[in-house]
């Protein structure tokens, strides 16, 4: 089977399966194994959360994060 069968039948998977599948095949590129990005991802969770807790940083509402993300993405379309 050849890379071009595999792709095609991939892309004939419903769209969970895919997302399954592409994940599966982007960590096989990566040198840490799932736990480790797991574990690296669970570590940052933490220090954002530490940031925010202490000041450091300020939050945003989900609608002006919406907002800010249509607004690039209209002058993105525009130029």
């Amino acid at each position: 089977m050849n890379t071009d069968t595999i792709a095609d039948t991939a892309l004939h998977l419903p769209p969970q399966q895919r997302a399954e599948l592409a994940h599966k095949l982007l960590l096989s590129l990566e040198e840490q194994s799932e736990a480790e990005i797991s574990d690296a991802w669970r570590v940052e969770a933490l220090r954002r959360a530490a940031e925010i807790d202490s000041g450091e940083v300020e939050t945003i509402s989900a609608e002006e994060a919406g907002a800010a993300v249509r607004a690039l993405l209209s002058l993105r379309k525009a130029s």
